[in-house]
Order: C-alpha cells, then structure tokens, then sequence
C-alpha cells in the first residue's frame, strides 16, 4: 500500500505547495476548502459536502460491503506568521503562513482518499473531515455542535500531525493522554492613574500586577501535585500608560494553562482566580479574570491507538509507542472526546520548529502519514 501511495506523491507535492503559496486563518478557508472539495470529487467519492461550520470539507468513500465508519481528519488553516522559509512557493499572504504544517495534513488526507476512493479495498465507510479553525480553537467543536455525529455516527477516528524533530518515516504516540488541555486566562487589574511622581494620589495597577505575576507562580508550585504536570504562563504585560511619569489607570495580562487532569485544571483556575482577586483587593485595586476553557486534553483510547500502531509498525521500522506527553493542544480531542480514537505524530526530519517563520513541511513525509490514514480505514473498516 505504501507503494500506491508513494505514486501520488508528485500530484501530493503539487496540492501541499499550492496551499501552502495561499494560507487562509482560520475559519477563512474558502480557496482551499474550493480545492479540496473540487479534487475529492474528481476522486469519485461518494459524497462531498461543503460548508460545515462555514468553510468545513466532508467527504465519504464506502468500502466493499458492511463494517466500521471510519472517521479521518485533517485541518486545513494557517497561522498569522510571516514566513521566512526563503521557499520558491513561500506564502503569498502577507502576514499569514502555514507553519505548523496544516497544509501538508490536508495533501496527506488528500492523497488518502484518492487511494481509497480507487482501491474500495476495505469494509464500511470512510468519512474524511477536513476540519477549519484549528488554530484559532473552535472548529471541531463547531462541526460537532452543527450535528456532524448525529449525520456521521463514527465508530473509531483517527489524525496525525507532523513532527519536526523526528526522523521522515518514523512515527510516534501512547495510550493514554497525549496532549494538553489549553486554557487561555486574561486578567484587568483597574487602579487609579496619576503622576509617576505622586505615587501617594494615584493607585498603581502596575505594582499590584507585579505582585500578581510573582504571586501566579506559586499556583502550580505550592499547589499541584507535583506527579501531576502543569503549566501556567503569562505571556503578556499591558498597560494603558503613555510614559514613564505616568501612573496608568489599567494593566491587562494573559497567559495560558496546561493540564492533562480536570481536577488540576479546575484547582489552577480556582487558584489562579484567588490569587488574582485576593491581591488586587489587598492593594486597594480591582480586577476581572476572563477563563476561557479552548480545547480539552487529547486522550487516545488503548484499544484504537494499539490498532494505530500495529498500522504504522506495517509501513515503517521505527515506531515509538510511548512517547512523552506533551503541553501543546490539539482541539481533534473535541472528536476524542465523543468517539474512540487515535491521533499519531509522524515525522518530519529536522529543522525549524513549529510555528516559527522559518518552518518547513517536509514533503518526504507525506506518503507516511497518508498511507497510515488509508491503513486505519483498510484496517479497521
């Protein structure tokens, strides 16, 4: 099966460099929802369907007789980022550039059901979810809040995501949780402005935030287990201040939490709350915390991410079956969440890591993580 797959690659080349010469953010994803639903139909699937949650690509390939539907997803938008891969077929978007590599999960998925869609060699039903609005968070939970279980009751489902750093034909993931449940926290601390001079008439949000950035990193240090992983970031500092003799009158900041468990995620936002409040209070000043729950913890199920591995264990010699879990999201956990699953991590050799201006899909890979997606509907159907 590799093999069949390894012959699409130069038209899998082609679509992956197309996308990724014309990035769309997230829910904005209309040229290249246009493009995959124009080739899924060229591949005679079964049904295409467009416009789940705006700019969402469905498309269902039927096996050979009665088994399993078998759900596979990729998301298909890009990160407001300006590229500098120096790459011929670099982004076209000023300021937008897929560098997490979204563009070549959709050519693999892609390159899937073409297969699929020509071999029928397979019981039951393919169900290919090409997904908007990863990035941003929201577009599974999107897709499942307009009824796509309801129209598409999956029994299994299964994604993949590339990673740099890992050898072009290796593959990796684990039971168990795999990836962090995000939150995303902003905290207004409201004071008096005033003249940086008469500190005594004014009230200083920026002194009461600095007791507050000091004071939130005890939150996971004095009160998470410390077996249990946590992380809580503030990654930005804002005031309204406009120089240095002036009291401002707000700061803002943001940050984001980690956690794999509900109940650490539930003891850090209490805590973080506390201490937010209890601080801004003691100084005399106001705050408002705004949480924000993004994306839940992806947890794949035992029995389906056996069944992944045994896949790629049939197409490549190095496979690992127990990687570390890792901090990053992924909102595929919305679909996990509902529906059993996987979700895999597949080489992308080495160099600029996600995210980053200089990153680079790496089109070696695709036929690996196309020939898994295919395998898992062959193998599970």
């Amino acid at each position: 099966m590799l093999a069949a797959i390894e012959a699409l690659l130069p038209e899998a080349v082609a679509w992956r460099r197309d996308f990724h010469a014309h990035p769309e953010l997230s829910f904005a994803e209309h040229r290249t929802a246009a493009r995959v639903a124009e080739l899924l139909r060229g591949f005679d699937c079964d049904v295409v369907e467009t416009g789940w949650s705006g700019t969402g690509v469905v498309a269902v390939i039927n096996g050979k007789g009665p088994g399993r539907r078998i759900g596979l997803r990729a998301d298909m938008d890009a990160l407001p980022i300006s590229e500098a891969s120096g790459l011929e077929f670099a982004s076209e978007v000023p300021g937008v550039m897929h560098a997490c590599g979204h563009d070549g999960h959709t050519a693999m998925l892609l390159a899937a059901a073409k297969y699929l869609a020509g071999s029928r060699d397979f019981a039951g039903q393919a169900v290919l979810i090409f997904q908007p609005g990863e990035e941003a968070g929201g577009g599974a939970r999107a897709m499942l809040a307009e009824g796509f279980l309801a129209r598409y009751p999956l029994d299994e489902v299964y994604a993949l995501h590339n990673m740099p750093g890992l050898a072009v034909g290796a593959y990796a993931s684990r039971p168990g949780p795999i990836m962090a449940a995000a939150d995303m926290f902003s905290i207004e601390i409201t004071g008096r402005g005033g003249h940086a001079a008469q500190p005594h008439l004014a009230l200083d949000p920026v002194m009461i935030a600095g007791h507050v950035l000091v004071a939130l990193q005890t939150v996971v240090a004095r009160n998470v287990d410390p077996l249990k992983p946590a992380v809580l970031a503030v990654s930005t500092v804002a005031s309204d201040g406009s120089g240095a003799c002036v009291v401002p009158g707000r700061v803002v900041l943001t940050g984001t939490v980690r956690t794999f468990e509900v109940s650490v995620q539930d003891l850090v936002e209490d805590r973080l709350r506390a201490v937010v409040l209890g601080i801004a209070q003691a100084h005399g000043g106001e705050a408002v915390v705004d949480y924000l729950r993004d994306a839940p913890a992806t947890v794949n199920d035992a029995a389906c991410v056996a069944h992944a591995l045994a896949v790629a264990r049939g197409l490549s010699g190095v496979v690992e079956g127990d990687v570390a879990p890792m901090m990053v999201s992924e909102d595929f956990s919305e679909f996990l969440n509902r529906v059993p699953g996987a979700f895999m991590f597949v080489g992308n050799g080495d160099g600029a890591l996600l995210h980053h201006p200089a990153y680079a899909f790496n089109d070696a890979g695709l036929p690996y993580g196309a020939a898994w997606l295919a395998g898992m509907v062959e193998a599970r159907g």
